[in-house]
């Protein structure tokens, strides 16, 4: 086989279907978030897009405990917890996080992915007859833990109860069962109805699994997502969340009862066979719950930001898509071609960095610009200028009809790559 030709040809298709990714070389100001510096043109940008939802990763707090740890007892975990031993601010980590969610214990990974990839795979693997109910909008990592589980899976409609209680009732009520889902996801911005998917839980005797990535944090008194905010956390089993995103630094974690932790702490491979997470992190991020926890007023102020924004642009007839209920503000463009171009324009003439948003992280025909504001891009003249430059930008493309408003504003029906 010719393996050049064969990788060349994949990448060129790649390349004509709009969908070749190419990244953005940037450099983050320390203390000047949303500010960075673009290496590549050698100029300033206005970040406009990312997941550092409230600009943790440069608060005073994480940055003090990230240099002050690794000062104290190096940089590395020195390899797994049971051959290296777990290093201590990984142990306060996984307190922090147990309690924000109410739960008896947590247990910490590298990565959301892998915690998500490997709980799933783990559980659906181990319970004999397993079956997993899977959102049809699940993350590319809830996908992949499932199959690689071999669990019998069923994929129901994207927060669609009574799809879900029509497989549910289809399955022996004996067979053990996952129901896995998302309380916001991450690109339509919308959010799943955990008190009735508990329910369901309930009267099918099935364990809930809910990511709460995009909502850790951001949500609740404390940030502990959108089961706090509604009082449900006592009713999931495990919570999943995210280190990366609110919490401004990396990784990822579950919380749920001490029996539950500890069955994967003691047979899932992706967490047993891979080095821990280094001191320095632990420490920051454990700095980082701690400082949410007690400080709702970031969560506020980034709330009524996203809702400035969002009424800016509907203003100006850029409408947001109306899946959202939450601080991701995804503007549909329908085309691959034109989503890159909007997202170079925008980065080429007016310095506002916005990732465009193709398939396959989203499903053909619903190729978006992602905009997602933060506490920090609060400044009137900061908004302005993106609000502006998002409206030459639509118009140049003819992404504004005559009228004024969005040519594309209604999203066609997710859904993504099955389990």
């Amino acid at each position: 086989m010719d393996y050049s030709r064969f990788l060349n040809r994949e990448l060129q298709q790649l390349k004509l279907a709009g969908n070749y990714r190419q990244f953005t070389d940037l450099v983050r100001h320390a203390g000047q978030f949303p500010h960075a510096w673009d290496h590549t043109n050698q100029r300033e940008v206005i970040i406009w897009c990312n997941n550092d939802y409230l600009g943790m990763s440069q608060h005073p707090d994480v940055l003090n405990a990230i240099k002050n740890t690794a000062e104290s007892v190096g940089a590395g975990a020195g390899g797994t917890r049971n051959i290296a031993g777990t290093n201590h601010p990984l142990v306060e980590l996984e307190t922090e996080l147990a309690d924000l969610h109410g739960k008896e214990a947590a247990l910490v990974f590298n990565s959301g992915y892998m915690a998500n990839a490997t709980v799933l795979a783990t559980l659906g693997r181990k319970l004999p007859e397993c079956v997993i109910y899977s959102d049809a909008c699940n993350h590319a990592s809830m996908i992949e833990g499932v199959r690689y589980s071999g669990a019998e899976k069923h994929i129901f409609r994207h927060n669609d109860l009574k799809h879900l209680e029509r497989l549910l009732a289809q399955t022996d009520p004996e067979r053990p069962k996952i129901i896995a889902f998302e309380s916001v996801y991450s690109m339509d911005g919308d959010i799943a109805p955990i008190k009735e998917i508990c329910d369901l839980a309930d009267r099918y005797q099935a364990l809930t699994f809910l990511d709460e990535v995009h909502a850790v944090g951001l949500y609740g008194p404390r940030g502990g997502g959108i089961a706090e905010r509604e009082g449900l956390m006592d009713r999931l089993n495990i919570i999943q969340g995210t280190l990366g995103k609110a919490f401004g630094v990396m990784g990822g974690y579950i919380a749920a009862d001490h029996l539950m932790v500890d069955y994967l702490r003691s047979f899932a491979p992706g967490f047993i066979f891979t080095t821990a997470m280094a001191p320095p992190m632990a420490a920051g991020l454990a700095a980082s719950v701690r400082h949410l926890k007690a400080h709702p007023e970031l969560r506020e102020k980034h709330q009524a930001t996203v809702r400035k924004v969002r009424d800016r642009l509907a203003a100006e007839g850029i409408f947001v898509m109306p899946t959202t209920q939450s601080h991701i503000l995804p503007v549909l463009v329908g085309d691959p071609v034109l989503c890159r171009q909007a997202s170079h324009l925008l980065m080429e003439n007016y310095g506002i960095f916005v990732q465009h948003i193709n398939h396959p992280t989203v499903p053909k025909g619903t190729e978006r610009l992602r905009i997602t504001p933060t506490p920090l891009h609060d400044n009137e003249a900061m908004i302005e200028h993106f609000i502006g430059a998002m409206v030459l930008v639509f118009t140049e493309l003819k992404l504004l009809d005559t009228s004024g408003s969005a040519v594309s504003t209604t999203p066609q029906p997710q859904r993504r790559q099955a389990p």
